[in-house]
């Protein structure tokens, strides 16, 4: 699990998964919300480190460990783990926090790790943007 540590390396985002976001029966979310998330994370990541969205260059791992469904509340975090000239290696963790069944009804309430992912994002640099 992810450590909070500096504000300036980290990013966190918390959500409850819509009805808009089911693709499947029983409620059940694509992976494909989970990579959004992530990217969401890495913008802000970028943001902080070089001045602007960024762009992610690739994905070194996905891991999809739990199902998501329509009510489920989660969280993301992500932090950068390594810092080069122009990149950034970033460690991303999705987190089941509040979870519903296929009813809607509550049956998670201890945080269950839902996803994980290592990306490389690139970033602006001083000499980027003009700025000494």
């Amino acid at each position: 699990m992810l450590e909070p540590r500096s504000v300036d390396d980290q990013a966190l985002i918390r959500l409850r998964l819509s009805p808009g976001d089911a693709r499947y029966a029983g409620n059940l979310v694509p992976g494909s919300k989970a990579m959004e998330i992530f990217a969401d994370l890495e913008t802000e990541l970028a943001l902080k480190e070089g001045g602007d969205e960024g762009l992610c260059a690739a994905y070194d791992s996905v891991e999809f460990l739990a199902p998501l469904r329509v009510g489920d509340y989660v969280e993301g975090i992500a932090r950068v783990t390594r810092r080069g000239n122009r990149s950034r290696t970033i460690e991303a963790r999705i987190f089941k926090v509040l979870g519903v069944d296929e009813n809607g009804v509550l049956d998670t309430t201890e945080p269950v790790l839902a996803a994980t992912a290592v990306a490389t994002i690139v970033v602006r640099t001083h000499s980027d943007t003009g700025v000494a």
